[in-house]
């Protein structure tokens, strides 16, 4: 049961106070400043007793500050409760959902992602005082109404990946930003990342406009990936604001890992892990070596019209995997040395039948490992992401921190705080360095 203690008639203009007595016998004030001190008695009346100062509340501080027309919407929201514990942050806009997490011991809170621009925010915060006696249980509620900046310069990004398509394990999510970027650790902060399968990875920036996420190893084979760019507000460079959010889910198929050898002229394909097929092949000749390294399919094209010194032919069941155009493809022309002798002009040459299969299996994002060549891999003729070491690729991180996805989502971790990489190389991730030759 709860009574209602009122002043006396005679203090009305005075600053009103309401007393909340609970059977427990802690009290829970709240405190309203409606004006200043009040009027003297009438001859001939008594004096009424003095008014008790109400407990103090805790002090909730909200930022942005209510009526705040330009606020930083990459700097997101903050509250805090001096004095106090926040019991409840709410948000309300007509914008993107606002998530937050409170600190420990919920003195504070804020929201995980940048806000939208151009948007109106209301959040209404109430916490409780941590104090004894008449202090404790007297809650505060505060109020803050605001909307964020709406800037001169915007940027967008695209995802290379498509709307459930399915690539290869080694396949890195490829993002391009319209305008350079400088803030490059807030980007990468603002990317969330579910996978139904756990993964572990890091983001690497190629330049200034193109970010790119690999995993530590192959990605788990039938892993379906799900990205969520909460770019709207981030601020990319001074002034550059994104304006959209960015989402997009994408398979990861079966894991298909062909690996060639320029001396034995042979490879092996293997399907989810087991060798699937051995293969004679012909690779590049002296002075037209195929490049070492561990690549990934690009695209495939049946046929492909190929034109060098000497031919312009079509080319059937074509499989490419360097921008320069090394395939793996039918050729029919070679079958002879196919096995023996390296003739090509830098493709991995196969018999019909089995450039046809190859070429059936393929997806973007499949690894290619070239071995024994006496040429060294490019980086960046083609996805090279897999030539780096996994030390080496997590310098290309901003926040030089590692990506933990599962199917709650992800966050950043400290490499040192990872478990051992037991993964082997071909089937499993790449050998060090083998782009050298």
């Amino acid at each position: 049961m709860r009574a209602i203690r009122a002043l006396s008639a005679a203090a009305a203009g005075a600053a009103i106070a309401l007393t909340v007595a609970a059977c427990t016998g802690s009290t829970t004030t709240i405190i309203e400043k409606t004006g200043a001190g009040g009027a003297g008695q009438s001859a001939g009346s008594s004096a009424s007793p003095a008014a008790k100062p109400s407990p103090a509340g805790p002090v909730v501080t909200i930022t942005p500050g209510n009526g705040a027309g330009r606020a930083n919407p990459s700097a997101g929201i903050t509250v805090t409760a001096a004095g106090g514990t926040l019991k409840n942050v709410a948000v309300s806009t007509t914008g993107n959902p606002v998530a937050g997490t409170y600190s420990a011991g919920h003195a504070s809170w804020h929201s995980t992602w940048a806000l939208n621009v151009s948007q109106s925010y209301t959040v209404t915060a109430t916490a409780v005082s941590n104090g004894a006696g008449t202090s404790a249980g007297v809650t505060t509620t505060k109020t803050s109404t605001f909307r964020t900046l709406t800037p001169g310069t915007t940027f967008y990004t695209e995802i290379f990946e498509g709307y459930r398509q399915s690539y290869g394990v080694g396949m890195p999510i490829i993002l391009t930003f319209s305008a350079p970027v400088q803030n490059k650790a807030a980007v990468e902060r603002s990317i969330e990342l579910q996978t139904s399968k756990p993964v572990i990875g890091a983001w690497y920036w190629d330049g200034n406009q193109t970010l790119d996420f690999r995993p530590r190893d192959y990605w788990p084979a039938h892993t379906v990936v799900s990205f969520t760019g909460h770019f709207d507000g981030v601020e990319a460079a001074p002034g550059v604001y994104g304006y959209h959010t960015l989402t997009q889910t994408f398979d990861i198929g079966d894991s298909v890992i062909a690996v060639a050898s320029t001396t034995t002229h042979k490879t092996q394909v293997y399907l989810n892990g087991h060798l699937k097929y051995d293969w004679n092949i012909s690779s590049g000749k002296p002075g037209d070596a195929t490049p070492d390294g561990s690549y990934l399919t690009i695209e495939k094209e049946n046929p492909v019209r190929m034109i060098g010194p000497g031919y312009n032919l079509l080319v059937p069941w074509s499989v490419r995997f360097t921008f320069s155009g090394d395939y793996y493809h039918d050729a029919y022309w070679s079958v002879g040395e196919q096995g023996f002798e390296n003739v090509s002009h830098g493709c991995v040459n196969l018999a019909p039948a089995n450039a046809e299969t190859y070429y059936k299996l393929a997806v973007p994002g499949d690894p290619v490992t070239i071995r024994g060549s006496p040429r060294s891999g490019e980086w960046d003729n083609g996805w090279t992401e897999w030539f780096l070491s996994w030390p080496q690729y997590l310098k290309g991180s901003a926040t030089g921190e590692a990506v933990v996805a599962n199917a709650s989502g992800s966050e950043f971790v400290n490499p040192s705080a990872l478990p051992p990489d037991t993964a082997k190389s071909p089937l499993q991730t790449s050998a060090p360095e083998n782009a050298i030759a």
